[in-house]
């Protein structure tokens, strides 16, 4: 999702809420500690150079469960990263703190923003030396097991 359609929700929601994709919520007294410009650069398995730039949001819950971060509130911390970080029109990444600081797409269902699970994958499949048919495998299963091909 890209921040031109965060801010399109925010103009007509009442609340904003997130949760996980098992359903799960993020606590109605969580905080935007960031709103931020990620960018890295970097070189995959290939020997390519590669670059990508996103925009981040930090979610954080406190002790403080009185607090509600209300749309307009949100759409001004918006405003302002745009402002003093001559902010794009980036796809966004939240980062939410699970037993570490897990990064996440973001969706809309309507009601909550999804915080949509991101996976790995290998960038230069042609020159990776892994066979077309055990790369399939890697990318449509969960978890590396012995003798997989993904180790």
């Amino acid at each position: 999702m890209k921040l031109s359609e965060v801010k399109q929700i925010l103009q007509t929601a009442e609340a904003v809420d997130f949760e996980l994709e098992n359903g799960a919520k993020v606590p109605a007294h969580f905080h935007v500690t960031e709103v931020g410009v990620v960018a890295k650069r970097f070189i995959d398995c290939g020997g390519t150079v590669r670059s990508e730039k996103v925009a981040n949001f930090q979610l954080w819950d406190a002790n403080d469960f009185e607090h509600r971060l209300k749309p307009q509130k949100l759409l001004h911390i918006i405003g302002l990263s745009e402002k003093a970080l001559d902010m794009e029109d980036l796809e966004i990444e939240v980062e939410y703190q699970g037993d570490t600081i897990g990064k996440y797409g973001l969706g809309y269902n309507g009601k909550s923003f999804v915080l949509l699970s991101k996976t790995t994958n290998c960038l230069a499949p042609d020159k990776c030396g892994i066979p077309m048919e055990q790369l399939k495998v890697v990318a449509t299963g969960n978890a590396c097991t012995p003798g997989g091909g993904c180790c």
